[in-house]
């Protein structure tokens, strides 16, 4: 990665979030934009480990000056709520069978860190203000609740995933998968709201977010 990495700032008055436009599931927040950017260069050495599973070449190094802000927009409740939740004119761009592809093997990769992480972590997390304090087994099903709604939202008819029946997850995620993994005009899918690249970030965010909040609460205080 030797260019700039392109990033789009969603803004609403109490949080920031700075969002890797071509990186699905980098996207980290702050009190404004400076900290947004700040916290998104911070937690490449984090992502870094989504992009090698993804089999993607990835600085794992990087600095606020090597962010470069190619959109801003007006968040809204979402936003300060702690979601980045407006689909950007990034966002709207066409992907090619090739772009398509990477998309699905990025979001393929979070949901493996995800899994990796939640196997390894205590069944009792650290308590903290972060993440509404919900121990593992809890994150893991509010993730997969979550996961069904996302593809739902992307107009798949699916039977809701149930985080004790790993099938009902497998087939879910493949569905998601193929649907990402398709090359598209950059228009909504199924007529809906979501793009392609929104949903692969948004659903790979959610997925890290939850990862990365349980390695960290799994550590002592």
């Amino acid at each position: 990665m030797s260019r700039r990495i392109a990033v789009a700032l969603e803004t609403a008055p109490k949080k920031t979030f700075a969002t890797a436009v071509d990186w699905p599931g980098w996207s980290r927040s702050g009190k404004n934009a400076e900290l947004a950017l700040e916290a998104l260069a911070a937690y490449a050495p984090r992502y870094a480990t989504v992009a090698a599973e993804a089999g993607e070449t990835f600085r794992d190094q990087v600095a606020v000056v090597d962010l470069e802000v190619i959109e801003e927009s007006e968040g809204g409740g979402g936003t300060d709520f702690g979601v980045p939740s407006l689909v950007t004119d990034a966002d709207r761009r066409r992907t090619t069978a090739k772009e398509a592809d990477r998309l699905r093997r990025l979001v393929a990769a979070a949901w493996t860190v995800f899994d990796r992480v939640a196997a390894s972590a205590p069944a009792e997390l650290r308590k903290g203000p972060r993440g509404g304090g919900r121990d593992r087994d809890k994150m893991i099903g509010h993730v997969v609740e979550a996961d069904g709604a996302y593809a739902r939202e992307i107009g798949l008819r699916l039977q809701p995933p149930d985080s004790a029946k790993r099938a009902t997850i497998e087939a879910m995620r493949a569905a998601v998968l193929a649907a990402i993994g398709t090359p598209s005009d950059g228009s909504p899918l199924a007529d809906r709201k979501w793009t392609a690249r929104y949903a692969a970030s948004r659903i790979a965010w959610h997925a890290l977010d939850h990862a990365w909040e349980m390695e960290d609460r799994s550590e002592p205080g």
